[in-house]
């Protein structure tokens, strides 16, 4: 991990050179969940939500977030994303996010999935404040991610 320092010669933090890195193909997934009550969770699945289709705008905020992670976290390199994906389950009493991330690159993608799952999340919550002011976003967790030299996957 040395040569991955992001700390500079005087210890300040420095964007990591991937420079020397081989292009290899990337992908990473990450959960948020969305806790709400029942009635809120059911506006949700129904489309009924003061602020119109919750599902549909958090999936398009998720994937737009994932394409500007560089500029929203400092030390993140830009990638170019070749696939993003937002998918939102509607449950009893909480909305499940997944997103997944690709791209062919020096470096990985388990920022910018995160991103898009936080960023959906925040939608949500966004979107059902009116509704229910309990409204919590549980977890943003990364769930897998493969490519260059470490593949990793959350035991379940």
């Amino acid at each position: 991990m040395s040569e991955l320092s992001h700390l500079d010669d005087a210890g300040r933090a420095r964007m990591v050179d991937v420079g020397a890195k081989a292009v290899t193909d990337r992908r990473a997934v990450a959960r948020a969940v969305v806790r709400m009550s029942s009635r809120t969770a059911a506006a949700v699945r129904s489309g009924d939500a003061p602020k119109g289709d919750v599902v549909g705008t958090a999936r398009i905020a998720g994937i737009q977030a994932a394409k500007r992670t560089a500029e929203l976290v400092p030390l993140c390199h830009p990638l170019p994303l070749s696939f993003v994906d937002v998918r939102l389950e509607v449950g009893e009493d909480r909305v499940e996010i997944e997103a997944e991330a690709r791209t062919s690159a020096q470096t990985g993608v388990e920022m910018e999935a995160m991103t898009a799952a936080a960023v959906a999340a925040l939608t949500v919550y966004d979107m059902v404040k009116g509704l229910e002011r309990g409204v919590e976003i549980a977890s943003v967790a990364l769930l897998e991610k493969s490519g260059g030299r470490h593949d990793w996957r959350r035991e379940a």
